[in-house]
C-alpha cells in the first residue's frame, strides 16, 4: 500500500475525481444529512449523511473473544472502539458490515466505510460506524456446532438483500440491505424450512434458498418464483461479478439475473473426479475466479465466467486458500504451520512463502483468517495478538504489522 505522501497518489486521486465528475454531474461530494436518495433511481451507493471520498477508506474491523469490536484504519493506522456484541463463533463480511454469528443469532456491525462498484469505476463513502443490533433465530444451540447461522451477501452494501439461514430452527431470513445502510434491521421474509444445512443467497432482487436438498428461488417478499434445482448438502457460497455460487455435493449452482429474470446454471465437478468437494469459497471481492480446498486432495478453482472447475495440486497440507484472480493468477494459502504461501493459480507451484506467523493460533484451534485484496493480503493471529499486511507480489513480504489493542479473534476487511 502506498504511503499517503507517495508521488503516485496524485494521479490516482485525480482519476478518481474525474470518474466521480463524469459519472453524475452534481452528485454529492460531502455529507448530505437532509437528503434521502430516491430508491427508484441510481444513487451510486450514496446514503443520507455519508461523505463521498476520493479513495477507499480501507480498514480491518475485528472482534475479540468477548465480543468487543474494533476498527483499524489502514490509512492513518488509528484504532476506534465500535462497541460490543455477543461473543461470536464465526464472522462474515461484505466490505462494509461485520456479521458475528453465535448459537443464538447474528449480530450486525456497520463499519461505516464502503465502496460502490459502478463496473468501470467506483464510488467510496464514509459514515458513522455503529452496532446495528441482532437477528434472532438460532434456537438453543449455544456455542458452535450446528447452531451457527450461515450468512450470504451480495457485492452491494446499500441495495438488494442479505441472507441468513439458522440450521437449528430452519429459519430462512432475507434482510433488506438498503434498510441496513440506514441503520435499520428489516426482514423482507422469514421462511420455515427443515432444520439442517442451508443457505439464503441474495441474487439481484431475488433470493435462492437452499435447504433439504433443494434450491428454490424466491422474490424479495418470499413469494416462490417456481424455479428450483437439486442441491444435496448445500455448503459454501460466494458472489462474483458473474453471479452467486452455491456449493452442492456434486456441483456448484450459479444463479444470476438475465433480462430481469433469475437463471440457475449447474456447473458439475469434472467427470471421474474423486477429490473432496468444495465447502467454502474465497477470493478477492467480486472477481470471477474463486478458490476452495478439496480436502487434502488439492485446491479447486472455479471460474464462474467459463463455468468450469480445475483441480490443482497443493504443495503441502493447507487450512485455507483464496484466489486473488489478478494478472499473475496469484493464489494465496495458509499452511498448517502458520505460513502464508503465494501459489501459481494455474499450476499450484509455490512462488513465495512467509515465515510462520500464526503457528500458535492454529495449534490452539483459533480462527486465523487470510483475506486477499488487490495489492495486499491480511492475516490475524488471535493468540499472537497481531494483524499483518502482506505484500504477496513481493515475495510474501510483511509490509506492516499491527499490534492489536485487543486480541483479534476474527476480522473482516472493510471499505473495499
Amino acid at each position: 500500500m502506498l504511503p499517503r505522501s507517495s508521488p503516485l497518489l496524485f494521479p490516482l486521486t485525480l482519476v478518481a475525481l474525474l470518474a466521480l465528475a463524469g459519472c453524475a454531474a452534481g452528485s454529492p461530494t460531502g455529507p448530505t444529512p437532509d437528503t434521502t436518495p430516491d430508491a427508484a433511481v441510481d444513487t451510486h451507493g450514496a446514503i443520507a449523511g455519508a461523505a463521498e471520498l476520493a479513495e477507499p477508506a480501507l480498514g480491518l474491523t475485528s472482534i475479540d473473544a468477548e465480543g468487543r469490536v474494533s476498527h483499524l484504519d489502514l490509512l492513518d493506522e488509528s484504532t476506534a472502539d465500535l462497541g460490543t456484541v455477543r461473543a461470536p463463533d464465526a464472522v462474515h463480511g461484505d466490505g462494509r458490515y461485520l456479521f458475528a454469528m453465535d448459537g443464538a443469532g447474528v449480530s450486525i456491525v456497520d463499519s461505516g466505510v464502503w465502496t460502490w462498484d459502478h463496473v468501470d469505476h467506483f464510488h467510496y463513502y464514509r459514515a458513522e460506524p455503529r452496532v446495528l443490533g441482532d437477528v434472532e433465530g438460532g434456537g438453543a444451540g449455544g456455542s458452535g456446532g450446528g447452531g451457527v447461522a450461515t450468512v450470504a451477501t451480495s457485492n452491494s452494501s446499500t441495495t438488494g438483500g442479505t441472507g441468513l439461514f439458522f440450521p437449528e430452527s430452519g429459519d430462512a431470513v432475507l434482510l433488506d440491505t438498503e434498510a441496513l445502510s440506514k441503520g435499520r434491521i428489516v426482514e423482507t421474509f422469514r421462511l420455515a424450512r427443515e432444520p439442517g444445512a442451508g443457505l439464503v443467497v441474495p441474487v439481484g432482487s431475488f433470493a435462492a434458498v437452499a435447504a433439504a436438498d433443494v434450491l428454490a428461488l424466491h422474490a424479495a417478499d418470499g413469494t416462490p418464483t417456481g424455479d428450483s434445482a437439486d442441491c444435496v448438502d448445500p455448503a459454501g457460497t460466494i458472489t462474483t461479478r458473474v453471479g452467486a455460487v452455491i456449493g452442492c455435493r456434486d456441483a456448484a449452482l450459479l444463479v444470476h439475473v438475465e433480462d430481469e429474470e433469475p437463471v440457475i446454471e449447474r456447473i458439475p465437478y469434472p467427470a471421474g473426479t474423486t477429490a473432496a468437494r468444495a465447502t467454502a469459497f474465497a477470493n478477492r471481492e467480486g472477481r470471477p475466479r474463486v478458490a476452495a480446498l478439496a480436502g487434502d486432495d488439492g485446491i479447486w478453482i472455479l471460474d464462474t465466467r467459463a463455468r468450469s472447475w480445475s483441480l490443482i495440486p497443493a504443495p503441502e497440507p493447507l487450512v485455507h486458500v483464496t484466489a486473488v484472480d489478478d494478472a499473475d493468477a496469484n493464489l494465496l494459502a495458509l499452511t498448517r504451520d502458520g505460513r502464508v504461501l503465494v501459489l501459481d493459480g494455474e499450476t499450484g507451484a509455490e512462488r513465495a512463502a512467509s515465515a510462520p506467523l500464526v503457528a500458535e493460533s492454529l495449534a490452539a484451534g483459533a480462527s486465523a483468517m487470510l483475506v486477499a485484496d488487490q495489492q495486499r493480503a491480511y492475516l490475524n493471529g488471535p493468540v499472537e495478538g497481531r494483524l499483518w499486511e502482506i505484500d504477496f507480489a513481493d515475495g510474501a513480504r510483511i509490509a506492516r504489522e499491527f499490534p492489536a489493542e485487543r486480541s483479534p479473534a476474527f476480522f473482516v476487511q472493510t471499505g473495499r
